[in-house]
């Protein structure tokens, strides 16, 4: 599994299956499925850049957290001034290589008083916590600051196109 990156498993298996996401070609979020937690060696690219906020490339930001809807992924764009923002997607429950719907805008992205730092202009996470369908997303922004976004999962969802 050489030269895998942002790898982020699925809390429960599919089809019998263990799925997780990951960055393969350091541009798209693949989908990626084994039957021994060993062996990764074919993936499919489920999600590539759309939205100048994510030209450069894309990745998820922890694993996918299953609720009624399907998978809700919380993701990371790089845009063309080396911005790393925070947007979503929703998979499809059954089969998650379907993208439901995403964020054609970052939900959260540096200001310009946070983009300072050792690796500068971004903001990041490594996953969510939904509790009563309201979100928890602890971030870090330009290597020097960390917070917590809190909203409602329906929010989220309405504020998401159809991919």
């Amino acid at each position: 599994m050489t030269g895998y990156k942002g790898m982020a498993l699925f809390p429960r298996r599919i089809d019998n299956q263990f799925v997780m996401l990951g960055r393969q070609d350091s541009e798209n979020i693949w989908l990626l499925r084994s039957d021994d937690l060993y062996t990764w060696e074919t993936g499919t690219p489920i999600m590539a850049p759309k939205y100048p906020w994510e030209f450069v490339q894309l990745g998820n930001c922890g694993s996918p957290i299953e609720i009624d809807e399907g998978w809700l992924v919380f993701t990371h764009g790089v845009g063309m001034v080396r911005g790393y923002c925070i947007g979503a997607c929703l998979l499809d429950k059954d089969d998650p290589t379907k993208v439901l719907a995403r964020t054609a805008s970052p939900l959260l992205f540096p200001s310009a008083e946070q983009r300072g730092g050792y690796v500068p202009n971004v903001t990041y996470s490594c996953g969510a916590l939904i509790r009563d369908r309201r979100i928890l997303l602890p971030y870090a922004i330009g290597d020097e600051y960390s917070a917590f976004a809190v909203g409602d999962v329906d929010d989220l969802l309405s504020v998401m196109t159809d991919n």
